[in-house]
Parts: structure tokens; C-alpha cells; sequence
């Protein structure tokens, strides 16, 4: 299969949506968890602007232990106590954080990161990890980001069917 990134257009909601359609064409017949967090990390690092990291963590029943992603090395292994990621994990709820630096428990993975978002991945109400966004901008992630990357994040879970 050849996939063909193209270039978003509108405004911020209209890419997103142009930037769904793109995530379930690769999605598309494929169910593999890794091959998909693989490609969606890489869609995504390359479609919007301003990221320094994207990807996945999956929940072991434990702790959330390092997916695909696109960026520099990450954390492996990340308590559900600790830091943004594991806030989403353990509150089931998206955290949009414009100052990382401001958040209590900041795991510091790249020191370039200065904001954050991260979904929580969860199927039929159980975790299954989170999908993790950092900018090296301040305040990079707004209302529409966290409505398209929870779509997006939605669409993967919903490829694991």
C-alpha cells in the first residue's frame, strides 16, 4: 500500500478533519496496535506544526510503557503517578497543558518540551494507554487541537475493534 500525505488546508477544525480522513485511510484494514501507533505517530509528527514528540504509551496493568513515536528518545516506563501522561492515564480524562514546566510532577523526557497534551486511549472503558503530544512552544495546544487529536486517538482505539 502507498499512502500520500496531503497537505492540510482551512482553518484549524477543517485540517483536523482532513488530518482524520488521513488517519483512517492508514488505519484502514489494519488491526496490528503497533503498526498503526507507528503510523499514526509518524501522520501526525509530519502534518502539524510546532512538535518536538509524538506518540503512544500503552498500559501493561501496571505502569504505561513506552509505543511508537516519532521525536527524540522518551521515558520508557511511566508510573500512573507521574507526570502528564500519567495524569491522563489515571483521570481517563485529556490534558491540555500550556506550561509543562507549571505542572506538578513534569516528567522531563526532552527539556526542549514546553507544552503538552495527552489523550487517555481507553476501549470499552479499559485503559489501553495514551496518545502523547509535546511542543517546544508554550501554550501550543488549543480547544480544536484537543477536539482533532481526541478524534484522531478515538480512530485508533476504534481500529484495535
Amino acid at each position: 500500500m502507498s499512502f500520500t500525505a496531503i497537505p492540510l488546508s482551512g482553518d484549524k477544525p477543517a485540517q483536523y478533519e482532513q488530518l482524520l480522513a488521513q488517519a483512517r485511510g492508514l488505519l484502514h484494514g489494519e488491526r496490528d496496535r503497533i503498526a498503526n501507533a507507528a503510523n499514526l505517530s509518524a501522520l501526525v509528527y509530519h502534518a502539524l506544526p510546532a512538535l518536538n514528540w509524538v506518540g503512544f504509551y500503552f498500559y501493561d496493568g501496571t505502569e504505561l510503557v513506552v509505543g511508537p513515536f516519532q521525536g527524540l528518545p522518551a521515558c520508557v516506563r511511566i508510573p500512573l503517578d507521574k507526570g502528564v501522561c500519567g495524569a491522563a492515564a489515571s483521570t481517563r480524562q485529556t490534558q491540555r497543558v500550556p506550561d509543562v514546566h507549571a505542572f506538578p510532577g513534569h516528567i522531563a523526557c526532552d527539556s526542549a518540551s514546553r507544552s503538552e497534551l495527552v489523550v487517555p486511549l481507553l476501549r470499552d472503558g479499559e485503559l489501553v494507554g495514551v496518545f502523547d503530544l509535546d511542543s517546544p512552544e508554550p501554550d501550543r495546544f488549543d480547544a480544536d487541537d484537543q477536539r482533532g487529536l481526541e478524534a484522531i486517538a478515538a480512530a485508533f482505539v476504534e481500529s484495535l475493534q
